[in-house]
């Protein structure tokens, strides 16, 4: 999982050992020549060239490690979204409260997954909010314009949600 950001340090070591390096060597093979000004103006380009060369290393190493810190962010989303599709799927009813304790999230937090969950369509079932509870139910069931908690007539809430104008229930197709 965080493979993206271990190869980012160990170029940005990388970069680092090498630039050192480089420049170690140039200033000591330098040392050595009585003109001080070449020596100088030697051990000065081997330097630049050894940071030349080790700065591409240093840069898709900063750029690997902060691209990685990104997926592991994304990461813990996706898991925190199927555990929430898993948990309804398998209990056909889950009460948010539950949902917010054994994600240790908030209320807010799971309503916005349980939208994105229905955006992808992954997710079909409604939600009483008054009562705090989801219901996992299949969509061939919830065809029709009749409320599954109340029978009431349906009104179109927004992209895959019904809203119940009744009984407020949010049904997810």
């Amino acid at each position: 999982m965080a493979t993206g950001r271990v190869i980012g340090v160990i170029l940005v070591i990388a970069g680092i050992l090498l630039s050192s390096v480089c420049s170690l060597v140039a200033y000591t093979s330098t040392r050595t020549v009585e003109d001080q000004t070449a020596a100088t103006g030697g051990a000065t380009l081997g330097i630049a060239i050894a940071i030349i060369l080790a700065l591409p290393l240093i840069g898709a190493g900063v750029y690997l490690y902060i691209r990685g810190g990104a997926e592991a962010r994304e990461m813990v989303e996706i898991k925190r979204q199927r555990k929430i599709l898993d948990m309804v799927k398998t209990r056909g009813q889950v009460n948010i409260s539950d949902l917010v304790f054994e994600l240790r999230s908030n209320s807010e937090q799971v309503r916005n997954d349980i939208y994105k969950l229905v955006g992808m369509g992954l997710f079909t079932g409604y939600i009483n909010w008054d009562d705090g509870v989801l219901y996992s139910v299949e969509a061939s069931k919830l065809t029709g314009n009749k409320c599954p908690r109340c029978g009431g007539e349906q009104v179109f809430a927004g992209k895959g949600v019904i809203k119940c104008q009744y009984c407020g229930a949010e049904v997810f197709l």
